[in-house]
């Protein structure tokens, strides 16, 4: 069979409480009624009321597919929708970000503060000899430097390339080369469990083999010292200090006039799997799509507290830490380091002394805390908190009830978002004063987005499972693969030939009788049993839902008789023992939720997951582990040892 079977059944929901809805900014389907009715001319409307032009558009849409570009004729620039419009009115002296090192430094920098230091380093680039249309590497912590110079590229007209911290200096080389950056910007260090980072010297080793690297601009992170005399080794012409660079910058910086389709941005996705895809993002489409949605999903407040906890590197923290909050005018917090350092509470702890309203974190973290015990957060006052958010990859129900009664005090929506890279901007989500909301559906797509659940043979399909595409454009899609267009129209609109306006989004997904998007997982890891197509996320979510595990993996092995059979990895909560007894319960639990079809043929309890830096499980190291082949590139994973301790426990078992 084509379809993907869709097996858990979850039947609670929760309405939009009556205190949110009253102060609620969204509160009535106009908006999807307007925008399913003239999809342009709502989007049209989106983008004149909440960016700031230079000249209006001359045509809203040309649409030749695969190939797209929106708001023809229309010029601006996304530092002065971020900085200079909030700087002349009451904003400028409101807080943009609230930044917190792991080491307990603290900052904050207002509306203003980001102002000046944009322009400043600005100034900074143009004098080290970026032009427009130059890129520019970043790979820095997460400290406000990093919204500086994203922000100080968008101001001149350079595209920025952001490469997450924690990627290894092969990684990085791989990015710059590809990109073909003039510029680096990195630090001598910055910390993440309560040790330094050499991000220096992760950029030296990479720099051995990015020639078109001219110029390595390096923040100052570590105490004075430490960072000149062993982690940072400056070489004369090429790398420079930041501060020494911005002591006599000019703070004053013109914008330049962007065109509403040039590049913005390159964002590497995590190539966990062949050579990295530079996904790039247009100027006017994907500013108006991150500031649309931040507005729409987040029901932004001017008195909110925005807490998304992604990093730069991510699209998340390019959508929701910086572009998305600061064209709205928000209050960001910044925290540098890990949840759980130096105590498992620190998340709590920097939401009650911050006073966070809205809080936007992976199902990665959530199975965390709820592994590490309710008490951590019990010790907080989280009372402020008003709206919680899921990003990342599917929530499992039981986490997301736990989330909404733990962390939110059965008061806060919870909105649970589908989204990609490549999307630029959130798709499918709960819009908190309007949306009845299902524990783990990510419930429907937004005003201005046409999502269809289809077989195969790209037949729609009205319920069950299939695969998920978009069928129309929308501002904030990606334009292209940087350097590689074929490759763009190969990977997202040549999956059905003779169907190019179909854009295939690569995960699986189910709609159930009420209307609602369940996103079921990446299509590649669909398991295949004895002629049945299931979603990992299925019997993960079933896992979970054992009050003895925290976070669970499935994957296929090989099977000769059923193709497919399924092997569990499972993380139990702390204090519960793993035990042969258990593991058969696991087992008949699975089959007893969803069917015998499900039932693991093997579960195998791991204290920890392979992730990637990113949180997300990889399920493809896990299947190799399974069938016992050699592992493939680990060079992504947050903790590589992690799965050599699996393997040698996988190959205990079995043996």
């Amino acid at each position: 069979m084509s379809e993907i079977a869709a097996l858990l059944d979850e039947t609670r929901t929760f309405a939009p409480g009556e205190a949110f809805v009253r102060e609620a900014q969204v509160t009535t389907r106009a908006a999807w009624e307007a925008a399913a009715a003239d999809p342009e001319a709502w989007w049209a409307e989106q983008a004149r009321s909440r960016v700031e032009w230079h000249t209006p558009w001359t045509q809203v849409l040309d649409w030749q597919p695969p190939r797209v570009r929106w708001f023809l004729g229309g010029t601006l620039n996304v530092a002065e929708n971020c900085l200079d419009r909030h700087v002349r009115t009451w904003r400028r002296n409101k807080a943009a970000f609230v930044w917190e090192g792991e080491n307990g430094d603290r900052r904050t920098l207002t509306y203003w503060d980001l102002y000046v230091e944009v322009c400043k380093f600005a100034n900074v680039l143009k004098q080290l000899g970026v032009r427009r249309g130059d890129r520019v590497g970043i790979y820095l912590p997460l400290v406000p430097e990093a919204a500086v110079a994203m922000l100080a590229c968008a101001r001149i007209g350079a595209i920025h390339s952001v490469v997450f911290g924690g990627f290894s200096p092969e990684s990085l080389r791989d990015r710059l080369d590809d990109a073909q950056a003039k510029v680096l910007v990195t630090a001598d260090g910055g910390y993440r469990r309560g040790q330094v980072v050499p991000l220096k010297r992760n950029a030296d080793r990479a720099l051995e083999a990015a020639p078109s690297v001219q110029h390595c601009v390096v923040v100052r992170r570590l105490p004075a010292g430490a960072a000149d005399e062993s982690f940072a080794e400056m070489r004369d012409g090429r790398d420079h200090w930041y501060h020494r660079l911005m002591q006599h910058a000019d703070p004053h910086c013109d914008a330049a006039v962007m065109d509403a389709e040039d590049e913005l941005f390159i964002l590497y996705t995590s190539g966990t799997t062949g050579k990295p895809k530079g996904i790039v993002h247009s100027t006017g489409g994907y500013l108006v799509g991150a500031t649309t949605t931040m507005q729409l999903v987040f029901d932004l407040r001017d008195d909110d507290v925005f807490w998304c906890t992604a990093d730069v590197g991510w699209i998340t923290g390019h959508s929701y830490l910086v572009y998305g909050p600061l064209a709205n005018g928000a209050t960001c917090v910044m925290y540098e380091g890990a949840p759980d350092w130096p105590e498992r509470d620190r998340f709590w702890q920097l939401c009650e002394r911050h006073g966070v309203t809205i809080f936007y974190t992976a199902p990665t973290a959530i199975r965390a805390f709820m592994k590490w015990g309710d008490h951590h957060v019990g010790k907080h006052d989280l009372s402020r908190l008003r709206l919680l958010g899921s990003v990342g990859e599917p929530i499992n129900p039981e986490a997301w009830m736990w989330y909404r009664r733990v962390v939110g005090g059965d008061r806060c929506p919870i909105v649970d978002t589908w989204w990609q890279t490549e999307t630029g901007a959130i798709v499918i989500s709960p819009v908190p004063g309007v949306t009845h909301t299902k524990p783990g559906s990510a419930t429907h797509p937004l005003p201005g987005y046409a999502v269809q659940l289809v077989d195969a043979q790209a037949n729609a399909l009205a319920k069950g499972g299939g695969l998920l595409t978009i069928t129309r454009p929308w501002p904030s899609m990606l334009r292209t693969i940087w350097g590689d267009h074929a490759r763009y129209e190969q990977t997202y609109f040549s999956k059905w030939p003779g169907r190019p306006d179909l854009y295939f989004a690569g995960d699986g997904a189910k709609l159930d009788d009420d209307g609602y998007w369940w996103i079921l997982g990446r299509v590649d890891d669909v398991l295949n049993v004895a002629g049945h197509r299931i979603g990992t996320m299925e019997v993960e979510s079933a896992l979970v839902e054992h009050p003895a595990v925290a976070e669970a993996a499935v994957v296929g092995k090989h099977h000769e008789l059923k193709g497919q059979a399924i092997a569990a990895f499972v993380t139990l909560r702390e204090g519960v023992p793993a035990s042969g007894e258990l593991r058969d319960e696991l087992r008949e639990f699975v089959a007893a939720k969803i069917g015998a079809i499900a039932r693991p043929d093997d579960v195998l309890f791991s204290a920890d997951l392979p992730k990637t830096r990113s949180g997300k499980i990889m399920r493809r190291l896990l299947r190799d582990i399974a069938d016992g082949r050699a592992l493939g590139d680990t060079t992504t994973l947050a903790d590589p040892s992690v799965v050599a301790s699996l393997k040698e426990q996988y190959e205990s078992q079995e043996s």
